[in-house]
């Protein structure tokens, strides 16, 4: 792969200093180096760093251990410098230390004398104390010669010597990039000042053999490049910890991730030879892990992906040793006392080795997963994960993403289990959605997140993240919501975990304010639903679904978003757009419920009587009773399915809850399967809230209760309710005496007669009520009571017949058709039931008034016929204060006419109130009113008069007798 040696490790040999640049720092005039400084330097190697008879690594299996490099040759001894050069040295390196340098010449000399001073470390302990006293003073000085060479300069002898020269002190123990804040520093300012180098004309074998050619720039750089690679590998091979590495791969870090080719492939080649160096020379001492290796192999990966062919072999040159190293560390780590465990582990490492070449790696990162996922442990793998996501970001190639989104999918294939922070992952996942371009990498994203959703483990921790986002959802949230690749034996699972966050919502007690759960799990029911992934379980959940989307509706209506509870920051600065209401959300998330389900008759019958517009107002109950009931017709599975999913329903969560539940439930009552339900789940709870101070759960449960007498097995058990529902004809809510009206229609042939007699009582009094369905049923009902009297029980019902008849007879002559049609055809039932024939005149549908001939006839039939038995002319005159016009106007003609044929003692005893109530009549503003009560005073005074005269003449006669006698 590359024309290096196959160590790599090539230790700095003087030989690499061009002879021109010794020549130029004499020239120079400046100070002359002490003797054996610049001088005639043999050429020399590094030592070869072996690892002792001690060392833990000479107890791994030979397979496991990399052969050390061929070409790391003892170090050529130099004669010892004597006391007066060393004093030398040290004067020197102390004048650059309390002074300045300038100009090359000068900072050259200053690197070279601290190269061979350091040479004296060995055998000179002043030396040695001289430079640990002034390390810091050393690294500062050295830190101002990197920040002064030009950064785009390929030709810096300064550079290069710098490199050197820390290699020098390293190989005699004196390490001034590790141990301190400075050194760390100077590490970066290094790293920074080689690989931001601008590119050389050919980019590739940067770590070749170097020319002699020291004059040609792009030569210059290679050695200078080559001496920077040695450098860091003499950081390892001296002092072979992983803590040292894993500093050098901080500062490496961000060029292997470059947008700039040269970058990567530079700081690339470096990192492939330090892994092989450390791979030869690692000491196994504490600690035995890498600090960050899920962030080590991920970067790895990506770069074995990389579209530049160079960066790809040398990253799989480096993964390569990288996984040698791991497994030396997996056998040191393993449980010794274990055999059959340590025999699997050398077992495994035996295979890895022998399968994986570099060749392996090359082009296929997706391998270097399946490697490596068995090393990482939980931290590690949210290492690797999330430095994937992070790459996303700043991809400079679609090669490099379509890698990225390989790589993560394969993982969280291979360990789904084992990973901790799924929410940090998640929320990287959302961010970095907006940004990938290629469809097949988002499709790939958005499988890891249904990869992590699928997994019990991680459902709620997933969905709770996704739901801590704004409403309604960006396209790139909604894409990740309708495109969720569930597995099949998890769609129900995943499916029910986020109805149940809504369904818990909905049984703690009304909030003064809306949960913000709510409303996002409605939204992103509406987006699942949309993209029909889930359609399976959809089907399965369909009642609890519905169910919980008709209770958040009622929860919703009146609702906009400043009445939810949103989490602080959520939103920002950003505005909530006013059509954007929580009621908004659950209405089509429903919506497409029914379409998702096949339900589309039950939507069509919604659409076409309104049912949207019910469910979103004060009119919920209708909504929900119309789609209850659609749902019966249509589809009678489902229907079926939601009646025994409300039988426990009904009783939790808060009034709303309550109510829709309930609302529901009584629809489904009209079902034959509504027999097969206990009575303690039917009739028994019904009546309780018939009993109830609820006015909504009384409509309901009479609206239950008529569903139920349909089914004539449930009557018997509907009866026991009779007297509570004879109560609610009293009610003032026209929809409960309605309905209890409806429901005595279908028990009435089974009441015995002191009921009917109870019920018709009542009824009489729901004559000329102003609600005027109230109205004509209750004369129907009326007239379906006479009916079913006994022959034997007539005497117990009789006297409430009588009363009826006027009521009826005035009301024949409504101005509302159905009223007075209804009021004639019962008053020939009850003739019929006193074996009256009514006169013909009864039936006229013209207004009496007008025809006082007729009224004549009607008057004389019922004012004989009723005479000693009601008191028709109390009952008549009752009615002259009806709000209706028509109704007051009959009546008072009928005061006048009748007059005529009752009882004069009667109309004695109350003639004067009669001739008050009719002069309050004569300021009607109604002029035929007024004309009508002056004719019925004037005929009321006529009577009354003509009573009192043949009172005195019958007087006087029986005077006259007695006289005569």
């Amino acid at each position: 792969m590359r024309n290096a040696s196959p160590g790599g490790a090539i230790p700095p040999t003087r030989s690499h200093r061009s002879p021109s640049r010794q020549t130029s720092a004499l020239e120079s005039g400046s100070k002359s180096a002490p003797e054996g400084t610049l001088g005639t330097r043999s050429t020399r190697r590094l030592p070869e760093w072996a690892p002792g008879k001690d060392s833990d690594i000479a107890d791994i299996p030979e397979l496991i251990q990399e052969p050390l490099p061929d070409n790391l040759t003892p170090l050529t001894p130099q004669a010892p410098l004597n006391e007066a050069n060393v004093e030398k040295l040290v004067q020197s390196i102390q004048e650059v230390l309390h002074g300045e340098l300038k100009g090359e010449s000068e900072k050259l000399m200053f690197l070279r004398s601290l190269s061979s001073l350091s040479q004296t470390l060995p055998y000179d302990e002043t030396t040695e104390s001289f430079i640990h006293r002034h390390t810091p003073e050393i690294v500062h000085v050295l830190s101002v010669l990197v920040q002064e060479e030009p950064l785009h300069s390929l030709s810096s002898l300064v550079r290069q010597e710098l490199f050197v020269t820390i290699t020098d002190l390293s190989y005699h123990d004196v390490h001034l990039l590790f141990g301190s804040e400075d050194g760390e520093d100077l590490l970066g300012l290094i790293t920074k000042s080689i690989i931001s180098l601008p590119a050389v004309s050919t980019p590739t074998q940067l770590l070749s053999t170097a020319s002699n050619q020291t004059s040609h720039p792009e030569c210059l750089y290679r050695q200078t490049f080559q001496a920077f690679s040695v450098m860091l590998q003499s950081l390892v091979v001296k002092d072979p910890h992983l803590e040292n590495f894993d500093n050098i791969f901080k500062h490496m870090d961000p060029w292997l991730q470059s947008y700039k080719d040269h970058e990567r492939e530079r700081s690339t080649a470096v990192m492939a030879q330090v892994l092989k160096c450390l791979s030869c020379y690692l000491n196994l001492q504490l600690p035995l892990q890498f600090q960050r290796l899920g962030h080590l192999v991920a970067v790895m990966a990506l770069l074995c992906g990389d579209p530049l062919k160079e960066v790809a072999e040398e990253a799989a040159e480096g993964t390569h040793y990288l996984l040698h190293i791991t497994l030396k560390l997996k056998y040191i780590t393993q449980d010794r006392d274990n055999g059959k465990s340590l025999r699997e582990t050398l077992k495994k490492c035996r295979e890895l080795l022998e399968h994986y070449s570099v060749k392996q790696f090359y082009r296929c990162p997706f391998k270097i997963v399946q490697v490596f996922e068995v090393f990482l442990n939980s931290q590690e793998l949210g290492q690797f994960i999330m430095t994937t996501l992070d790459s996303l970001k700043s991809l400079p190639h679609p090669r490099t993403q379509q890698t990225a989104g390989e790589l993560l999918i394969t993982l969280v294939r291979s360990a789904e289990a084992r990973f901790e922070k799924v929410p940090e992952i998640i929320g990287v996942i959302c961010a970095r959605l907006s940004i990938i371009t290629l469809p097949t990498v988002r499709q790939q994203i958005i499988n890891t997140v249904s990869l992590f959703i699928s997994r019990p483990k991680y459902t709620d921790i997933v969905l709770s993240h996704l739901l801590c986002h704004p409403v309604p959802y960006d396209r790139h949230l909604a894409e990740l919501w309708r495109t969720l690749e569930v597995e099949l034996s998890n769609t129900t699972w995943v499916l029910w975990r986020l109805l149940r966050k809504l369904q818990k919502c909905h049984d703690v007690p009304t909030q003064e304010k809306m949960a913000y759960v709510a409303v996002a799990v409605t939204d992103a029911l509406y987006e699942v639903l949309m993209g029909n992934k889930l359609r399976a379980a959809a089907f399965r959940l369909f009642p609890q679904l519905l169910m919980a989307l008709l209770i958040q509706i009622h929860h919703s209506i009146g609702l906009t978003m400043s009445d939810v509870s949103i989490p602080s920051g959520l939103y920002a600065e950003q505005e909530i757009p006013m059509e954007v209401t929580p009621l908004r959300f659950a209405i089509q998330a429903t919506k497409t419920l029914l379409l998702r389900t096949l339900c589309w008759q039950e939507f069509s019958i919604m659409e076409k009587n309104d049912g949207w517009t019910l469910l979103k107002g004060e009119c919920h109950l209708q909504g929900v009773s119309l789609l209850a009931n659609a749902l019966l017709e249509r589809s009678h599975l489902f229907a079926y399915k939601t009646m025994y999913l409300l039988v426990p329903l009904i009783n939790r969560g808060n009034e709303k809850h309550k109510l829709t539940s309930a609302g529901f439930f009584v629809e489904l009552l009209k079902s034959p399967v509504a027999r097969r339900l206990p009575r303690l789940y039917s009739t028994v709870r019904l009546k309780d809230w018939l009993y109830g101070e609820n006015k909504l759960f009384r409509i309901l449960a009479l609206r239950g209760l008529h569903n139920l007498v349909r089914h004539r097995e449930m009557r018997e058990d509907v009866k026991s309710t009779i007297p509570c529902i004879l109560d609610s004809l009293n009610e003032t809510d026209e929809r409960i005496v309605l309905l209890a009206i409806q429901i005595l229609m279908q028990l009435v042939k089974t009441l015995d007669s002191t009921t009917l007699a109870t019920m018709m009582k009542i009824l009489c009094s729901l004559f000329g009520d102003v609600r005027h369905d109230v109205h004509h049923f209750s004369m129907t009902l009326f007239g379906a009571s006479i009916k079913a009297v006994k022959h034997t029980d007539k005497k117990c019902v009789e006297s409430h017949v009588l009363e009826s008849l006027v009521p009826l007879l005035l009301f024949s002559q409504d101005d509302n058709d159905d009223i007075a049609k209804e009021s004639r055809r019962v008053l020939t039932l009850c003739a019929q039931f006193l074996k009256w024939k009514l006169p013909r005149e009864v039936y006229c549908k013209d207004p009496l008034y007008i025809k006082p001939n007729e009224v004549r006839r009607v008057c004389r039939f019922f004012g004989e016929k009723s005479k000693g038995k009601i008191n028709i002319l109390d009952q008549t005159l009752m009615y002259s204060k009806d709000p209706k016009l028509p109704i007051r106007r009959t009546a008072v003609l009928f005061i006048g006419i009748l007059s005529n044929y009752v009882d004069p003692s009667e109309l004695k005893r109350k003639g004067t109130d009669i001739e008050n109530d009719l002069r309050e009549l004569l300021q009607d503003p109604e002029p035929s009113l007024r004309i009508i009560a002056s004719q019925a005073l004037f005929r009321i005074q006529r009577v009354r008069n003509e009573s009192e005269s043949q009172i005195r003449t019958s007087w006087l006669r029986k005077l006259f007798g007695c006289l005569h006698t």
